[in-house]
């Protein structure tokens, strides 16, 4: 065995992981060997091997180890003596003991040296594993918390190339922004949650573009994949593995090795699937259907749901390991309703890009249309509102945006949840009874609709039109309620 040498063994195309070496270190040949097969088993192929103590400060200034696994008794320098040395010239370094020797006395004094674990030989594979593990999650969380403050700090726009395709001026938005500048080099699944339309795929793409990762980015929707379909798209197939596999074929895991697998509508996944999912996340590696051999994979998971996962879980239709499994990184995405100061900028990037797709010069627009939006629920979010744009702009007319054709699209929502003002939306009722509730007395139903109908006109700027919206009636209702 070469001394400090680095030993990689992923295979061609595969990248290192993790992106930083982990430091062995033991002075028995046949204990090196066997802690190296363990790790390269469970995915670790960036490793380092040292049987000599007197090296391990000369290969961590040459090689940026973030994981030391420091055995205990040594010759020339035992574990003991060179832990604080390394703690004091490396304090980003995670030190991790590991002896023969079962004493309280050394194990808390390696603690309080600054060792992050205490490992009793002979190492068992789980123990190992999780240590290493645990050791690198606590790692990439700091990493996580230092680029996430430097960003805060530096109101840097390094990440802007990255969301281009995102329009907003929304503080909201931007912290999203921030927080995926801060997760994307890791490894670590992201879910991203968000109602119908946000733009959850795109944020998922940034996140790949911001990762660094060589390989693709591949997307699939998962809903309605029964067990068999999934673990064919997935991990694919062997020859002769069911009816009609009359040649083997290769999963979306493959082809997205080294890069991100995004999973739309992961809410809808039937559980036996989720358990399949549970074991690619927690082992890396996955079976082809019809194969006895596990294949390992370096993917990047990504997954997305306008779902409540909390209450699929409390149904049983959601498992709960799996849950926590994939949002060790949670992206919530606020719907449009929640930062409608995007909306003229939305506008007019859905007009022009409109126009550019139809050929069709770039029509004006009233400042009513705005007054109108402004008013609007959106409950398709995002995606209706260039559904939208793309109607008016195909049936424009002199130039102009036609209103009508805004107002045809959100009067077919009829009374649905998006027609609603936002104040009388599901979860707002609660609040709504509870104010009425701590009324002494009820004002008159007559005062009641006069303040309704003063603060829509309010609101809405004194659009009749958007005021009715706002209020649930239609703009005749309530010019009969003017009149009166």
């Amino acid at each position: 065995m070469i001394r400090g040498k680095q030993m990689s063994s992923s295979v061609p195309g595969q990248s290192l992981y993790p992106e930083k070496p982990i430091l062995v270190v033991d002075d028995e040949p046949h204990a090196l060997r066997s802690i190296e097969i363990t790790l390269v088993s469970a995915g670790f192929n960036n490793l380092i091997l040292c049987e000599d103590s007197r090296e391990v400060l000369i290969i961590m200034e040459k090689q940026d180890a973030r994981i030391v696994l420091l055995d205990m008794v040594m010759p020339h320098k035992g574990g003991k003596e060179l832990l604080p040395e390394i703690i004091a010239s490396y304090p980003d370094a995670t030190v991790i003991m590991a002896t023969a020797v079962n004493e309280i006395e050394t194990a808390v004094s390696c603690m309080r040296e600054g060792a992050r674990d205490y490992l009793l030989k002979p190492l068992t594979r789980d123990r190992l594993v999780g240590s290493i593990r645990n050791a690198l999650e606590i790692r990439a969380l700091h990493d996580e918390i230092d680029i996430l403050r430097d960003t805060i700090l530096s109101d840097s726009h390094e990440q802007d190339s990255a969301f281009s395709g995102i329009v907003t001026c929304h503080p909201k938005m931007h912290a999203v922004f921030s927080y995926c500048v801060a997760v994307a080099p890791t490894r670590n699944p992201v879910l991203i949650t968000g109602e119908t339309g946000t733009g959850k795929e795109l944020v998922a793409k940034a996140l790949h573009k911001l990762s660094g990762r060589e390989g693709d980015f591949v997307a699939v929707n998962v809903a309605g994949l029964n067990e068999q379909l999934f673990a064919d798209t997935l991990f694919g197939h062997v020859r002769g593995a069911f009816t009609g596999a009359d040649r083997e074929r290769a999963g979306l895991v493959e082809k997205a090795s080294g890069g991100t697998l995004f999973l739309d509508e992961i809410g809808d996944l039937c559980p036996a699937s989720q358990v399949k999912l549970l074991r690619l996340l927690q082992e890396n590696e996955y079976t082809p259907l019809g194969s006895d051999s596990p294949q390992r994979t370096n993917i990047r998971v990504i997954a997305a749901t306008h779902k409540e996962l909390s209450s699929l879980i409390d149904l049983d239709g959601f498992r709960k390991d799996l849950y926590y499994r994939l949002a060790t990184h949670h992206v919530e995405l606020p719907p449009l309703r929640k930062r409608k100061e995007d909306l003229p900028l939305l506008l007019d990037h859905f007009i022009a890009d409109a126009a550019v797709a139809l050929k069709k010069p770039a029509p004006k627009y009233r400042s009513e249309l705005l007054t109108l939006l402004l008013s609007y629920q959106f409950p398709g979010n995002i995606r209706e509102l260039k559904s939208m744009v793309e109607d008016a702009v195909a049936n424009q007319q002199r130039r102009s945006l036609p209103l009508e054709t805004f107002k045809k699209r959100m009067s077919g929502m009829g009374t649905a949840r998006g027609n609603l003002p936002e104040a009388l939306l599901p979860g707002k009722k609660a609040s709504i009874s509870s104010w009425i509730a701590s009324m002494e007395e009820l004002p008159p139903l007559k005062e009641m609709s006069s303040l309704l109908i003063e603060e829509a006109l309010t609101r809405s700027k004194g659009s009749q039109t958007a005021a009715a919206r706002l209020l649930g009636i239609t703009q005749q209702a309530l010019s009969y309620r003017l009149k009166k």
